[in-house]
């Protein structure tokens, strides 16, 4: 099968990226408060997300996928949910 026709067949998911404190920078400009919906091809996984919107592997200190803490290899569904938090001090 040709790499054309094989493109043919690709399915772009809908995942809601959520990208909280300093990395809300890395979000589309046409963004609402810290989260969007962007549409990635069938077999992504978190870790490829997170390149693909520009954040350096690095920034994150927490990933969840659907509310539960992610490594980063974990493949994407249709309708699933990511979250990344930077590190954060407090006191």
């Amino acid at each position: 099968m040709s790499r054309e026709a094989q493109n043919d067949w690709e399915i772009d998911l809908k995942v809601e990226l959520n990208l909280y404190a300093s990395l809300t920078k890395y979000l589309p400009k046409k963004s609402s408060g810290n989260s969007c919906v962007v549409e990635v091809e069938e077999g992504t996984r978190v870790k490829e997300l997170i390149a693909q919107m520009s954040i350096p592997q690095e920034a994150p200190k927490f990933i969840f996928l659907n509310g539960v803490h992610a490594q980063g290899d974990e493949v994407l569904k249709d309708g699933d949910r990511v979250g990344a938090f930077p590190p954060v001090a407090g006191g």
